[in-house]
């Protein structure tokens, strides 16, 4: 009787809970709003003119899915009778937005969101990578070469992996947000919001599932690709994803003829400075995967500032951009040819609120370096060298930008963009060379720098030391991120602040740096 008591009052105290709570009825804003789109993106340095979006009509138009996705586990780690489970449970809604009463309710669900949601155009019916993901042949070992069994996560789930119960059966698909932005960190202990690449069980079956189901995605960032094709079309398919024939002498015209392994090679190159390959981005100038932990105090949209953030809206409208609506028209260039098709499906704008909203909640996780002496004597250099006049607090960013060496801005250039007339002398070519060249870096935030590791816009700094190593100028240097395919050395050029301090100073201000 005492039990029972016990957990009524448990039940009484929750709905009280609830009611206190204010009924949360969000202005969802629509995420393919033409107005929004207008003057939302950044004007291409070589073309002086924005990318073209698809039309709010063309958006809509698109099917939409809105569908839960199950975890994948490896051999022997499966659970009983949880492949009889998904074959049985069928289709179930990823978001309810009807059953979300309170401002937490909507975070919950876009957590599930960034969780769950899959790369819609990369589902697989295929009954031999299905069986493969169920098999021990499936993971035959790690790229690094080690046997599958050391580089299972405790729980034994791929990190990229989903199951997906459908109308037509269950299909194997990619995580979307959390495979590239979710940390899984040494104790086995995961926080989402920072770059993940590579995952501790990223799965041997992503390259055989893009070419079963026609693109690239996961391994390459074709996500308009539907039609099936042989590896000696890797070079074409890739100059459709990352030529930029407005600039003179575009280094993508190689790819027509480059052989398959010298695409994975460049492929490999980025990974290796915590970056990924995806539509619109470069397979020579590389950017490295952005934290997304404090996006919500930023003023621009990707390293360099491809897209205004004026709100939630301008979040939902970039998560749906590199998901389903990528852009494929810059001026009088059309980048896919008329076999390509364009993806046909979108999730819900309730599920990129949800999403957009959760990823504002994101915090970093407990900081474990003390703001000792050591770190106090590194604030005043901090201060001392002028680092404050960029990487102003409490923000620990002006929220500005900068320009790519050799850019001079164009006169009429956009009021939205607050420019700092200086460069700081890095590698200009993704903001030159790109389909992201906008001519512009923004300026980062610090504010957790020691979680986040790979510095610079490419991740060719592995470490805070490195990167305040004047070693690192030299063509000597053997780079702990990013270096470019092939090469064995590579001179880490820009950012030269900092690079003249005695040893001990360096030290100090690397101790404060870790404590933002």
């Amino acid at each position: 009787m005492k039990m029972l008591l016990v957990f009524l009052f448990a039940i009484v105290l929750d709905s009280l809970t609830l009611w206190s709570q204010p009924v949360f009825r969000p202005a969802i804003p629509k995420t393919w709003d033409e107005t929004a789109l207008a003057d939302w993106a950044t004007p291409l340095a070589g073309l002086n003119a924005r990318p073209t979006h698809i039309t709010a009509k063309e958006y809509y138009s698109m099917d939409v899915d809105n569908l839960r996705t199950y975890p994948v586990y490896f051999p022997g780690r499966e659970p009983a009778g949880y492949w009889e489970m998904l074959q049985h449970i069928g289709p179930k809604a990823l978001i309810e937005p009807e059953k979300l009463k309170v401002e937490g309710d909507w975070i919950e669900a876009g957590r599930r969101v960034f969780e769950e949601l899959d790369v819609l155009q990369m589902r697989t019916f295929d009954p031999k990578l299905i069986a493969a993901a169920r098999s021990r042949e499936g993971f035959p070992e790690a790229p690094e070469g080690r046997p599958w069994q050391q580089w299972t996560p405790p729980d034994g789930i791929a990190t990229d992996l989903r199951w997906v119960p459908t109308k037509q059966g269950v299909a194997l698909s990619l995580l979307n947000c959390s495979e590239c932005h979710m940390m899984h960190r040494p104790n086995g202990t995961r926080t989402p919001g920072p770059p993940g690449l590579p995952g501790p069980a990223a799965s041997p079956l992503i390259p055989r599932m893009a070419l079963a189901s026609g693109t690239f995605a996961g391994t390459f960032p074709f996500t308009m690709m539907r039609e099936p094709f042989g590896p000696e079309f890797y070079g074409k398919w890739a100059y459709q994803g990352f030529a930029v024939p407005w600039i003179k002498d575009d280094i993508n015209e190689r790819l027509k003829t480059l052989p398959q392994a010298d695409v994975f090679a460049l492929n490999r190159a980025t990974l290796r400075g915590g970056g990924f390959l995806r539509w619109n981005g470069s397979l020579y100038y590389p950017s490295k995967i952005p934290d997304l932990i404090g996006i919500k105090e930023r003023k621009y949209i990707d390293h360099t500032a491809t897209h205004l953030h004026r709100g939630i809206g301008d979040l939902m409208r970039y998560a749906a951009l590199v998901s389903f609506a990528e852009t494929v028209d810059f001026g009088r260039y059309h980048m896919i040819d008329k076999s390509t098709k364009r993806i046909q499906v979108r999730i819900p704008d309730e599920a990129l609120y949800a999403l957009a909203l959760y990823i504002y909640s994101l915090k970093p996780p407990p900081n474990p370096n003390p703001f000792d002496e050591k770190a106090q004597a590194g604030q005043q250099i901090f201060a001392r060298e002028g680092c404050a006049g960029c990487h102003t607090p409490p923000l620990y960013t002006s929220n500005k930008l900068t320009l790519a060496q050799g850019f001079d801005p164009p006169q009429d250039a956009p009021p939205t963009l607050d420019i700092l007339r200086i460069s700081v002398g890095t590698d200009p070519g993704l903001a030159l060379k790109t389909r992201k060249g906008t001519g512009y870096y923004k300026v980062p935030s610090l504010k957790g720098v020691w979680y986040r590791g790979h510095y610079l816009h490419d991740g060719s700094a592995a470490s805070l030391e490195e990167m305040f190593d004047p070693d690192r100028l030299q063509e000597t240097h053997v780079p702990g991120g990013y270096i470019p395919a092939g090469a064995t050395t590579h001179a880490i050029q820009g950012h030269e602040f900092g690079l003249k301090l005695l040893q001990a100073e360096r030290e100090q201000l690397l101790a404060f740096l870790r404590t933002l």
